[in-house]
């Protein structure tokens, strides 16, 4: 029988690719298959940031969302038309590992911090060899492009998605120290709301695209009612430091 092939789930970092390890970089650049997530119609931002890191030869196997935000994710019809996608990239990537070869799956960040990547892994652990890659994360990139440290001393931070309700947002951002929250785009008018509610709006970041070309840095309270899908609050801590 054939040795089946490992599926590397592989963290790329941020966005520049001088930020991705070792390890990912030396994956990328002697990959034979690799897979990767995007929009329908879009190049995918992981594949964008591998870049020209891929050998000409290697074998690309695009993932095509069948909706993102069309449906509502309380609508029971969102989770069984994704549970019905990852059930077919499970399938084209096993194609591949059970032949014998290898494939390298393009994350964005770390693939186990809110990645897709981790709804493969779950499927797949059990049937072939599957490795990890860690990556530094979005949200190390955007606090980085603040030029602050997040948290100080014993300082509490929280990691929060702008889809939660509102006064739920509200409860969590004035209970913590620090906080960073992901999935803004267009809920950022009432993470706003939000975070002025709960008396830190003088203290939030919003920083678009970080450690990308297009990075842009900017207080929450100076920014309009429309973000781009890589967009990442941080509210710094002001804890117990010498």
């Amino acid at each position: 029988m054939t040795q089946p092939g490992r599926i590397y789930g592989v963290g790329l970092g941020p966005g520049a690719q001088d930020l991705m390890s070792v390890r990912a970089h030396r994956l990328l650049t002697s990959a034979r298959h690799v897979a990767f997530f995007r929009k329908a119609g879009r190049m995918g931002q992981a594949r964008r940031i591998a870049g020209d890191l891929l050998p000409e030869t290697a074998q690309e196997l695009p993932m095509e969302y069948p909706v993102t935000t069309e449906i509502p994710f309380t609508d029971p019809r969102y989770n069984d038309c994704l549970a019905e996608f990852y059930s077919e990239c499970i399938e084209r990537l096993l194609a591949i590992a059970e032949s014998g070869e290898d494939v390298v799956v393009l994350c964005e960040g770390d693939p186990f911090f809110y990645g897709s990547f981790m709804h493969l892994y779950t499927r797949l652990q059990d049937r072939v060899p599957v490795e990890v890659v860690p990556g530094i994360t979005g949200m190390s990139g955007a606090w980085t492009a603040t030029g602050q440290p997040v948290t100080w001393g014993d300082d509490i931070l929280t990691v929060l998605m702008a889809t939660l309700p509102e006064a739920e947002l509200t409860r969590r951002i004035r209970e913590t120290d620090a906080a960073v929250v992901m999935k803004i785009g267009r809920n950022l008018s009432r993470l706003r709301r939000a975070v002025s509610e709960a008396g830190r709006l003088t203290d939030a970041w919003l920083v678009e695209y970080a450690a990308m070309p297009e990075q842009r840095v900017r207080p929450l309270a100076e920014v309009g009612d429309t973000a781009p899908y890589f967009s990442t609050l941080v509210i710094h801590g002001n804890g117990r430091r010498p």
